[in-house]
């Protein structure tokens, strides 16, 4: 009994001395309870809500103080004319354009009527529907309440515009984050997982010490990974418009722009990886569950962003998946101009940079 407990304390000390293990063990399961907490949610909170009120008078200003009063909406926007709802749209400044008619109050006391068009971004149709949902509730909410009030018969009617997506295909929306993910698990975790095999089996020193440069054998590495994800990136796209029946809408050119950026970062990511673990298993288990689930849960992919907790809202900027993902929509889905994705664009090549300069600097200084 002495000796099994020896080795049980032996085991013990083992795993106690192992840092990145003892995170794993006893970190995941707070960070997993945290995130499946917040961000899981069906909920729809803080939606970003554009008005464009040609009459501004009682009426309308009530509509609006009860819109900006529930916990479901935000307004963020008064629009001038009508033609800045395209651009709110797809600059991403709002998902829900309320249209107030002409004369709206005057129509109201006079006629017993007046019409609001909703209009909301169906790229993500569920979220759509739940938004016009809540918005026209209280809309009805209003209504009620001047009918008690002037006891006459008074009828608000909605029309509800899906844009983007007038058909509600759920497609629509799972395409472009399926993408983000699988470019993500391709390059991350398998470059990190190929380069930390070497390290493993005590062969990347033999590699580095041969007449080729150190720099050459890690690219030579990525290359087949990267030639991977184009192929997979080529396949879901053909599948995408041929069977899904997802139009790309936008230019075919900057979108394989934004993806080859998105790839290089998640092969930078991949590589950050392999000089902070040693073992395959370890590698694994950072590019699994450190990559998969954020861009699951934090990058838009599922679950709404404007309905998680603030700190998660600042925590998904760092996720590069958030702006491939909504890089792809615009074009692939709303059909904007690159003008609209220039941030997505400027956040991946910033991310690009960084993630290469630190993760080969600090890769040579483990090998040498």
């Amino acid at each position: 009994m002495k000796q099994f407990l020896s080795f049980v304390k032996k085991e013990f000390y083992h795993i106690f001395r192992d840092k990145r293990t003892m995170l794993i063990v006893l970190g995941m399961p707070i960070v997993q309870i945290i995130l499946f907490g917040f961000a899981i949610t069906t909920e729809v909170k803080n939606t970003r809500v554009a008005v464009f009120d040609p009459s501004k008078d009682v009426s309308t200003q009530r509509i609006i103080d009860r819109l900006e009063a529930s916990e479901y909406f935000t307004v963020v926007d008064n629009l001038n004319n009508l033609d800045d709802i395209d651009r709110v749209f797809k600059e991403g400044r709002a998902n829900l354009v309320v249209v107030f008619s002409d004369n709206f109050n005057e129509n109201l006391i006079h006629t017993g009527e007046a019409s609001i068009q909703l209009m909301s971004d169906a790229t993500d149709p569920n979220q759509a529907i739940m938004i016009s949902g809540y918005a026209s509730n209280i809309i009805a909410a209003y209504q009620q309440e001047l009918v008690q009030q002037q006891n006459i018969p008074i009828q608000i009617i909605p029309e509800i515009r899906m844009l983007y997506n007038p058909q509600m295909k759920s497609a629509y929306n799972f395409v472009p984050g399926v993408m983000g993910l699988i470019l993500m698990l391709i390059c991350a975790m398998m470059t990190s997982i190929a380069i930390v095999r070497e390290k493993e089996a005590g062969t990347m020193e033999i590699l580095l010490a041969s007449p080729i440069k150190p720099i050459y054998i890690i690219l030579a590495k990525m290359v087949p990974y990267f030639t991977l994800s184009l192929i997979n990136l080529s396949t879901i796209l053909l599948l995408s418009v041929f069977v899904l029946q997802v139009p790309v809408a936008g230019s075919l050119f900057w979108l394989m722009i934004v993806s080859l950026m998105f790839i290089f970062v998640a092969l930078a990511l991949g590589l950050f990886v392999s000089t902070i673990v040693e073992t395959q298993v370890a590698a694994m288990l950072v590019s699994g569950m450190g990559f998969m689930m954020p861009v699951m849960l934090l990058s838009g992919m599922i679950f709404p962003i404007e309905s998680m907790p603030v700190v998660l809202q600042w925590f998904s900027n760092i996720i590069p998946a958030k702006w491939y993902i909504s890089a792809v929509r615009k074009l692939m889905i709303q059909g904007v101009d690159y003008i609209y994705i220039w941030k997505e664009l400027t956040v991946l090549a910033g991310m690009a940079i960084f993630l290469v300069t630190v993760s080969l600097k600090k890769f040579k200084i483990r090998l040498s």
